[in-house]
């Protein structure tokens, strides 16, 4: 799993050759939820609601950065850091 960010414990990641919608996971503690890049609605999993907020203000902020790495990883390619929430 290829972590991309990590903030307040939440590591947010991307796997390789995904299938559709673009989404990414994010896991805190125990929990796990995947996230539609572009709604950014949960379409998997769950988190504590502190976490899941943290985890849609932090994405709605790096929204373009998520979907070039979602094209990135469909390609297989290395995937890029994106800055944590801070």
């Amino acid at each position: 799993m290829p972590e991309i960010s990590r903030f307040f414990g939440i590591i947010i990641a991307m796997y390789y050759n995904e299938h559709n919608p673009p989404h990414f996971h994010a896991k805190y503690q125990e929990d796990e939820a995947q996230f539609n890049i572009n709604t950014l609605e949960i379409i998997k999993g769950k988190l504590p609601s502190r976490a899941k907020a943290l985890v849609l203000e932090w994405a709605a902020d790096h929204r373009k950065e998520l979907l070039e790495n979602w094209e990135l990883a469909s390609r297989l390619n290395k995937l890029h850091s994106i800055d944590p929430l801070k």
